[in-house]
């Protein structure tokens, strides 16, 4: 028969004798803190790892622009998306990388890292998954919609994508955070939302919309799911409460409870 069944419960924490309730409201500070300097120290090392993803990211657009301009544009011709081609469908992934000029790479490389950070800093792997959907759903548009044969290339399909994925995220979560990044950034990029609209001449409006709307569903797709963890929520000390596997820790007792000695016994056999 389990005496102490009453009076403690299963987390992985070492045994506390009864004896010792003077030291334990310093202990319990000591518990309750760790989870979050370990939230802390996540979202850094996340927010550090996005970072540096998209100076890479940048850093590679810019190498290739530079081949790009040496060969004439040429891999422009190689590599963008020409609508209703069959054997062209697979560059859907390779335009995002692609520029047609210096200023069309100056003007997506300010808005490309700034979003491509805001999406990428809660989840790097989730983030590649999002850049994954977003030029598909982007690529695709172009490819079954943009008329008159028209090459397309660039990295805008990605910047929409990534606006659509943190504002839908922030409301979808109720992270107020991501959802107020979101808007700020676009306003400030207004001029970027503005070639949306169609008509805008030499700009892929189709492009922009399916970024944007696979943004958007990104954002449900890679949504946080109840019962599950990001990056800067730390897990509760011992595990996940009774049923899980450790020592077991004696609710502290006061001096004067009639089996206080039974229950410091108990404590100290580990029952």
């Amino acid at each position: 028969m389990d005496l102490s069944g009453k009076y403690a419960e299963n987390v992985s924490m070492p045994s506390q004798p009864a004896a010792s309730s003077g030291s334990q409201p310093s202990a319990t500070r000591g518990i309750k803190r760790a989870p979050r300097r370990r939230a802390a120290e996540i979202d850094v090392d996340e927010a550090r790892k996005a970072f540096f993803l998209m100076v890479g990211f940048i850093a590679l657009i810019w190498v290739l622009q530079v081949v790009n301009w040496a060969d004439q544009y040429r891999l422009d011709v190689s590599y963008g998306i020409l609508p209703h081609d069959i054997g062209r469908l697979p560059e859907i992934f390779t335009a995002p990388f692609l520029h047609f000029s210096w200023d069309h790479i100056e003007g997506n490389s300010g808005p490309l890292f700034v979003f491509g950070l805001l999406a990428a800093y809660r989840g790097v792997v989730r983030f590649l998954g999002v850049t994954a959907l977003v030029a598909v759903t982007s690529g695709l548009a172009v490819w079954l919609f943009q008329g008159n044969r028209e090459l397309t290339v660039g990295a805008s399909g990605l910047i929409f994508g990534y606006f659509g994925y943190v504002l839908a995220r922030g409301v979808i979560d109720r992270n107020l955070i991501d959802a107020l990044a979101a808007v700020v950034m676009g306003l400030s990029y207004a001029y970027i939302l503005t070639v949306a609209i169609p008509g805008t001449p030499g700009v892929s409006w189709i492009e922009h919309l399916g970024g944007l709307v696979g943004g958007l569903a990104a954002g449900w797709i890679f949504r946080t799911r109840r019962g599950e963890r990001g990056p800067g929520q730390a897990a509760p000390p011992g595990g996940s409460g009774r049923g899980s596997k450790g020592s077991t820790v004696a609710v502290p007792v006061s001096p004067g409870h009639p089996r206080a000695d039974l229950y410091k016994e108990l404590g100290d056999l580990g029952l």
